[in-house]
């Protein structure tokens, strides 16, 4: 049975966290404090398997929390769930940045917490993160400091390039750890990359326009949140909107372009890296490298099986150790679509390898 720690300064709000988690025979509420300098002397002395963080309380809030956390090198799985999760995007990554491995939007009142939706996502959340790898992933570097690190990648995987041959595209999945893994890949690759890369991340909406914005601004890829009809460019990300699936679709003067659907939740996720991969079968592209990276479920692999009958591909799948959860890539490699497993720090050069640059 999983021990969770609850922090939240709200007493009913902890109660009603606390009934929902030790209604599932997996978790127990082991303990509860009223805001981060309590949970803080806690974990000092105890460990947890997960830690659900409130973001706004008094005396120490979830993000200082984790700031203490990391400064004292106190490894700790962390579940972010506020109300602030939702209202604020920029709150969400400060918190995923620093160590959260995923959130959940807590409704605004306690008894629409005790509605269906939120109770499975929390536990669905809770089971993932239970089994996440503590060790936290390489800190992002800014802009500047990334320059030397891709001039050496690149000269790197120039070696091994493979020659060009028709026109090449990448689709990244992510889920779980998705935020914070994407840090060590997109900063990595150079600007003239000779594809446009396609990103799903499982995110609900109102989340995904801030991640695309940080990992812009660490990025010398021109990375976006994905919209309706966007021109795919060689040496831009697009990154699927929040709630929609995102497919590939071909315009009436032959560009490959963006369209979202509103078909329902797919492998439990909205958008669903399976859309995105099986709307490549009828592009006008002739090699898809497809990454799959940290996240918990399956998503990723049906598309994939199905683009491999039609297309060209190559498969990359982050390697078991530098996951945060391994379920998406482990899915992938147990059905046999694999090309190459590989750790996170490595994802960018091979990317290189397989597309190229100018």
């Amino acid at each position: 049975m999983k021990k969770i720690l609850v922090v939240d300064d709200s007493a009913l709000m902890r109660r009603v966290l606390c009934d929902i988690i030790n209604k599932d025979e997996r978790f127990h509420v082991e303990d509860r404090a009223v805001n981060g300098l309590e949970a803080l002397e806690k974990l000092k002395h105890k460990s947890y398997d997960v830690v659900v963080l409130d973001v706004n309380m008094p005396v120490m809030n979830g993000l200082d929390l984790l700031k203490e956390l990391q400064k004292l090198n106190i490894q700790a799985r962390v579940v972010m769930a506020s109300t602030y999760t939702r209202e604020g995007a920029s709150i969400t990554m400060d918190a995923l940045e620093l160590g959260a491995l995923d959130f959940v939007h807590k409704p605004d009142s306690a008894i629409d917490c005790r509605g269906e939706e939120f109770s499975k996502n929390l536990l669905t959340t809770l089971a993932a993160v239970a089994d996440s790898r503590l060790s936290a992933f390489p800190t992002e570097k800014k802009k500047k400091e990334t320059q030397n690190t891709v001039q050496k990648i690149v000269a790197l995987a120039k070696k091994h390039e493979i020659p060009s041959v028709g026109r090449k595209i990448v689709a990244i999945a992510s889920s779980t750890g998705g935020p914070k893994a994407l840090q060590a890949v997109l900063p990595f690759l150079p600007g003239n990359l000779q594809a446009p890369i396609l990103l799903v991340q499982h995110m609900p909406k109102g989340f995904t326009a801030s991640l695309a914005e940080r990992l812009n601004g660490l990025s010398h890829l021109a990375v976006k949140e994905a919209a309706e009809g966007d021109v795919l460019e060689n040496g831009h990300v697009y990154l699927a909107m929040g709630g929609s699936h995102m497919k590939v679709k071909c315009d009436a003067s032959g560009r490959s372009v963006i369209h979202y659907t509103d078909e329902p939740p797919r492998e439990g996720v909205k958008p669903c890296a399976n859309y995105m991969y099986e709307s490549l079968r009828e592009s006008h592209f002739d090699e898809v490298v497809c990454v799959v990276m940290t996240g918990m479920g399956a998503d990723g692999t049906e598309g994939i099986l199905h683009l491999k009958d039609k297309k060209k591909t190559v498969i990359i799948a982050q390697e078991q150790s530098t996951c945060a959860v391994y379920g998406m890539p482990k899915s992938v490699v147990n059905a046999g679509l694999s090309d190459q497993i590989v750790p996170l720090d490595q994802i960018a050069q091979e990317i290189i390898i397989s597309v190229g640059v100018k």
